[in-house]
């Protein structure tokens, strides 16, 4: 794998590439290879060896780091594919490995934010305990309704992205 751990040196580097320092990254690896082994009831070393092709990621530190790495730089499969030594269609399968694994370490350790509520009053709960409430409010564009009243329904009063000829 060309992603490779050794070539982070620094703690900025460490936090620019995974978020973490280099400690608290070395902390979630032991629950991150945990919760693998629960997921898959094998290591990663016993399901590589099993693999019939080469793989790339055959560690734990190296399977979270290029997990981290795609979350954090935002990167295409094909250009994490070629960063990482492998080709766009196994990062996505990797990243996917990774995400799973590492969403249920998160769960485990009770880091992951409560996203769904049953009710009016489970939220309400929740909420006295936690004091902040983060909101995406992002627009995100539409394509532009064809019927008159859904496009006054539907719209920003935004100008235009694209450049209109004149």
């Amino acid at each position: 794998m060309r992603l490779d751990i050794k070539g982070l040196k620094s703690e900025r580097q460490w936090r620019s590439a995974t978020g973490f320092s280099q400690a608290q990254f070395e902390v979630l690896v032991s629950f991150f290879k945990a919760s693998y082994e629960s997921i898959y009831g094998k290591s990663i070393e016993e399901r590589t060896s099993e693999s019939p092709n080469h793989p790339t990621i055959t560690q734990y530190n190296e399977l979270l780091l290029f997990t981290l790495f795609s979350l954090k730089s935002g990167l295409t499969y094909d250009l994490l594919g070629f960063v990482s030594g492998m080709n766009g269609s196994n990062a996505k399968r990797n990243q996917g490995l990774g995400l799973e694994v590492l969403q249920d370490a998160l769960a485990k350790l009770g880091l992951l934010p409560k996203r769904n509520f049953e009710t009016v009053e489970d939220f309400n709960a929740y909420f006295k305990e936690h004091k902040k409430l983060i909101f995406d409010a992002t627009e995100q564009r539409i394509q532009r309704p064809k019927d008159k009243e859904a496009q006054k329904e539907s719209f920003s009063g935004k100008k235009s992205a694209i450049p209109s000829k004149q």
